[in-house]
């Protein structure tokens, strides 16, 4: 066959080109094992990835999911990096000795409640936002049963709320494991669960992850979901009906960490997603995604949308004692056998 000058060229242009893809490795890949809302987890990564040109993985998983898939994956991990998430199921795994320890460059930078985080875990995790538990309810619900709206954490067995509250699971999600810590450090062990054996009797669902409920009181499955209060104002941002609560008793809080995860097989790359998260710019995308919790960076001002912690009666959340393993374990089985085992 005769060849003209123009294929000729075209078969030189992709002769070098091929040459070149295999002169050149590919990019570098990092699996992020993600706590927060699917949105935010895929903004962060999108965005990591667009600024530094590593390719990035992300599986969305509630935390005590993460967790339970570190301790699986233990002799053979296959994320290296874990970002977001309320920070117990992260102490729990530091403690489970799961995590790497690393010190930022970026930890100066960051508020002391995140710098403590690091303190507490030896290292091994880190503050990246915070946010206070609370519920929620639709006023639109609460009109057409003509009920008083909740203010406390006891109005919540009442037996005008039965099968109208929704909270999930504590065996899978950090935002449930908090409840039951917040409770247990309010009115000890034994109140606190005979207070959730009560509160049992409303509930119509234990859901898998954390944020859960906040979207079904927004739809008006449930009249009350019990959640994170910026989950409740990310549902009231969508213009649906919800109205938030801080408890009249106090309530806890959340620390949402991040962590390497150890023996990493891109630690390399796992690290510089880890200093670039802790960035100004990065935790600013948070209000992007619909999320406005307090950011940990002391540079940047939360989101005008954050709920004022100022007004919110905080409890000391012990987070050595409520992210240690035995505590979880203990704190669970008790759970399961005594509260989710029982008729509705």
């Amino acid at each position: 066959m005769i060849q003209t000058s123009t294929s000729i060229r075209l078969l030189a242009v992709a002769a070098v080109g091929a040459a070149w893809l295999a002169a050149t490795p590919a990019r570098a890949q990092i699996v992020v094992y993600c706590g927060v809302d699917e949105d935010w987890c895929r903004g962060m990564v999108t965005e990591f990835t667009k600024e530094t040109g590593i390719r990035t993985d992300m599986t969305r998983m509630s935390n005590g999911e993460i967790y339970a898939k570190l301790r699986a994956e233990k002799d053979n991990p296959r994320g290296d990096i874990w970002w977001g998430g309320t920070g117990d199921p992260h102490l729990q795994a530091a403690d489970d000795g799961l995590t790497e320890p690393y010190v930022s460059p970026m930890l100066p930078k960051l508020r002391d409640w995140a710098q403590k985080y690091a303190e507490v875990s030896k290292n091994r995790t880190v503050g990246v936002y915070l946010g206070a538990l609370g519920f929620g309810y639709n006023t639109e619900e609460l009109a057409r049963m003509k009920v008083a709206a909740p203010a406390c954490w006891t109005d919540l067995i009442k037996p005008e709320y039965h099968g109208e509250v929704q909270m999930a699971d504590p065996n899978s999600s950090g935002t449930a494991w908090t409840v039951l810590a917040t409770l247990v450090q309010l009115w000890g062990e034994d109140q606190a669960f005979d207070y959730l054996k009560k509160l049992h009797h409303n509930i119509n669902e234990y859901t898998k992850a954390g944020a859960a409920p906040a979207l079904a009181m927004g739809r008006g499955e449930t009249l009350i979901g019990i959640a994170f209060q910026h989950d409740v104002i990310a549902v009231a941002k969508t213009g649906k009906p919800v109205q938030v609560v801080s408890p009249c008793e106090g309530t806890g809080y959340e620390i949402g960490a991040m962590s390497l995860i150890k023996g990493a097989h891109h630690m390399v790359e796992a690290k510089k997603f880890y200093e670039w998260a802790l960035t100004p710019a990065a935790q600013a995308l948070a209000p992007h995604f619909g999320s406005f919790q307090l950011p940990s960076n002391a540079s940047l001002a939360p989101p005008p949308e954050s709920p004022d912690l100022s007004k919110i009666k905080l409890i000391n959340y012990d987070s050595a004692k409520f992210g240690s393993v035995a505590v979880r374990d203990h704190m669970l089985k008790r759970f399961n056998d005594e509260v989710k085992s029982l008729p509705r």
